[in-house]
């Protein structure tokens, strides 16, 4: 079992985790939650013995196994099933000790401890673990080298699952998985009968998964049980009662403001006057959310087009001699919410890129509307900004016609007002660089966004945020994500990318995950 009492961390001078008290026992599965920065990964680190507490103390059982993912990339000649194999350390001492013991007795115990380990199961149950990641049996056979950085993530991931630890540390686990693993992953951790504790942003993934939420917020931990749309109700109640005990407490302090108003100059009256003051003092308000900037969204309204906006018959794709996609056939139209589903490798990137029109067909018809504007929000856009310059400065470039005034507007739009917009871009988050990435590529007002996995580094209240935007955005949506609520509730229908073609889906997300499951 784990248990933290009353542990505090400072930064800088300043309160990070304050008096944090809760306990993890078996078959607890824990969903830690709160806004990006309030630090979740940095409890996690402290639970790993990775950051030394300034107050309290951290205490795990003897034997307690507490695993998270490997933050480097594993690499090397090894194949995908080796390198798992090579994690249970206890089974390879105890394989060697058995290779070189002559004692009889000895190797009874041996036997009779890799029986409890289920150590002869080892390498089937690694391969189902691979399987489920989507590695295929010839993939769990090659080199771990000649995989890309999003797989080898996925084998840190499969390493740590095959482990089965206590308890298991999961940060952000669906961020390098496409919507069928993920929906793998969810079984898999649904059925884990030990403990795991997992940050999550992925409401759908958390409420299919956990029985307990621990909210961060302010330095502190609050516990709940159930799933987090159990949270969610309990917690907004919470937040209801504590604005009516707050207005309560406000119209106190205006009556005993005006008393003392009233009085304070007539000596009759000078000491209840004194009393009302020091109580006026002391009165507290229990604090409530504010409106937060740093979740704004607002997409700028583009021009009407006529339909359809986008529309390719018989396209193959495909780069060099290769061909990835073939007889692609589809009509966009100006107002339409579209969820490119499919697994990893099956082509939704190549034809992202072909419909922002980054890539050229090889063959076939394709109309574009003359007047189409287009957006394409990439993660590895990122990797090319310069980090020295300002959002001010980025969001200008963008808009070269524009006046001061205007530019400031639309930083405005999606929260960077006042000083914000002068800040450079290395101080800014994950979400700070994603809605300023947000505001560049909208900044001439396009007709259609294509979104690339547009919630990685958004918290929880964010996607609600750029969900609200994108349903009151007056132009056409394509999203590829593995985040099925933002799917569910913005996306009207789905293409599927698979067989190195693309089929439009008759039925809704539902259905769609039935025929994966």
């Amino acid at each position: 079992m784990l248990s933290l009492n009353r542990i505090s961390y400072f930064v800088g001078g300043r309160s990070l985790l304050e008096d944090v008290t809760f306990q993890i026992a078996p078959t607890h599965r824990v969903g830690l939650v709160g806004r990006n920065g309030s630090g979740k990964s940095t409890l996690f680190n402290i639970i790993q013995g990775l950051v030394t507490v300034d107050k309290g103390e951290v205490e795990v059982a003897k034997h307690y196994k507490v695993l998270s993912i490997k933050q480097e990339m594993p690499s090397g000649e090894l194949s995908p099933l080796e390198f798992l194999l090579e994690q249970d350390q206890e089974r390879l001492t105890l394989l060697k000790e058995l290779e070189d013991c002559h004692d009889a007795n000895k190797m009874g115990d041996i036997y009779e401890r890799l029986i409890q380990i289920d150590a002869y199961t080892a390498e089937s149950r690694a391969a189902i673990v691979l399987k489920g990641l989507g590695f295929s049996d010839e993939d769990q056979l090659r080199p771990l080298h000649t995989f890309s950085g999003g797989f080898r993530m996925r084998i840190a991931l499969a390493a740590a699952l095959f482990q089965e630890p206590d308890l298991l540390l999961l940060d952000e686990p669906t961020n390098h998985l496409d919507f069928e693993t993920t929906q793998w992953l969810q079984t898999f951790l649904s059925r884990y009968t030990k403990s795991f504790l997992l940050i999550s942003h992925d409401r759908e993934f958390l409420n299919a998964t956990i029985n307990t939420v621990l909210h961060l917020k302010g330095g502190k931990v609050s516990r709940f049980t159930g799933n987090f749309d159990t949270f969610l109700t309990v917690y907004e109640q919470q937040q209801a009662n504590i604005n009516a005990f707050n207005n309560r407490m406000e119209e106190h302090r205006a009556h005993m403001q005006s008393f003392v108003d009233r009085f304070k100059a007539k000596a009759s009256k000078a000491r209840q006057a004194q009393s009302r003051m020091k109580a006026l003092e002391k009165l507290k308000f229990i604090p409530v959310d504010k409106a937060d900037l740093t979740v704004s969204f607002n997409f700028p309204e583009p021009e009407d087009i006529s339909p359809p906006m986008l529309a390719f018959e018989k396209v193959s794709l495909g780069y060099g001699d290769t061909v990835i996609l073939k007889n692609l056939n589809a009509t966009l139209s100006p107002d339409e919410r579209i969820g490119l589903v499919g697994s990893n490798g099956n082509g939704k990137s190549t034809l992202a890129k072909f419909l922002a029109n980054d890539l050229q067909a090889f063959s076939g018809e394709v109309k574009r509307h003359g007047k189409l504007k287009i957006a394409f929000y990439r993660q590895d856009q990122f990797d090319h900004m310069d980090t020295n310059r300002t959002a001010y400065n980025v969001v200008a470039d963008a808009m070269p016609k524009a006046t001061q005034t205007q530019i400031r507007a639309h930083l405005g739009r999606f929260g960077f007002v006042r000083e914000m917009a002068e800040q450079k871009i290395k101080l800014l988050s994950g979400g700070e660089r994603a809605r300023l990435l947000f505001s560049c590529l909208t900044a001439e007002c396009p007709n259609l966004l294509i979104l690339d996995e547009p919630t990685n580094h958004l918290d929880m209240e964010m996607r609600e945020s750029l969900i609200e935007a994108l349903n009151a955005y007056k132009g056409a949506v394509i999203l590829i994500t593995h985040d099925r609520h933002l799917l569910r509730h913005v996306a009207d229908r789905l293409w599927i990318v698979k067989n190195k073609t693309l089929t439009q889906f008759d039925g809704d997300l539902a259905d769609y995950i039935k025929t994966i499951s």
